[in-house]
């Protein structure tokens, strides 16, 4: 699968770069990437919600009143849960919500999410950028050329850049990421994935060695 490398201005380079066809023309699969999300998702959860029991919760433990007699409901103390301020019966405990899955399943799911990209023409390759500082308005005129200042973005770069980091964290709906920590949730939820010419040159270059 060939792109054509695209510069600052929108414009074509001339240049084009070989994506292989094993990674951005594979057939998806679609419950692979479901279960990927899950798991993804799963793993932001903390899983520390608890509520207190009535061995936990203040109050004293004396029976309230005789248990027969009264005319009224049988009651225990004041921690009873049918009270105001008594424990919490089959309450959240702390747990994880974390799924498994290996790493072939992972590396399938990612490579299903690409392949879905690459069909709806939503991967654009640019040119290797480098700022002399941190600015937001150089980056945000780089996506309006490219037709990308209104979509969510998800801009991939090879290596951590501070300068670029720190120009893109500010702009409404735009993720960057360096192409090792590339999840398959940030791929699905961008509307453009827009790659530097050094990023998708390294799929290449792991294909070879690979092979």
């Amino acid at each position: 699968m060939q792109l054509d490398i695209i510069n600052q201005k929108g414009e074509k380079t001339g240049r084009t770069v070989d994506l292989p066809d094993e990674i951005f023309a594979a057939t998806p699969n679609d419950h692979i990437i479901y279960l990927a999300v899950k798991q993804y998702r799963a793993a932001q959860r903390q899983g520390t919600h608890k509520v207190k029991t009535r061995s936990e919760v203040k109050g004293a433990s004396h029976k309230l009143h005789k248990q027969k007699g009264t005319g009224g409901s049988r009651k225990g103390n004041i921690r009873n849960p049918l009270y105001k301020g008594g424990g919490t019966i089959f309450g959240p405990k702390p747990h994880k919500y974390e799924l498994k899955m290996n790493r072939k399943e992972k590396d399938l799911a990612k490579i299903s999410a690409l392949s879905h990209k690459a069909k709806d023409n939503a991967i654009v390759v640019l040119e290797d950028i480098s700022l002399d500082a941190p600015k937001t308005k150089t980056f945000t005129g780089i996506l309006k050329s490219l037709n990308a200042n209104r979509k969510k973005t998800l801009f991939v770069i090879p290596e951590y850049d501070n300068n670029l980091c720190l120009s893109m964290r500010n702009v409404d709906g735009v993720t960057g990421t360096v192409l090792s920590d590339m999840n398959i949730f940030d791929i699905l939820n961008a509307n453009v994935l827009v790659m530097t010419e050094s990023a998708a040159k390294m799929f290449s270059a792991t294909e070879t060695v690979e092979a």
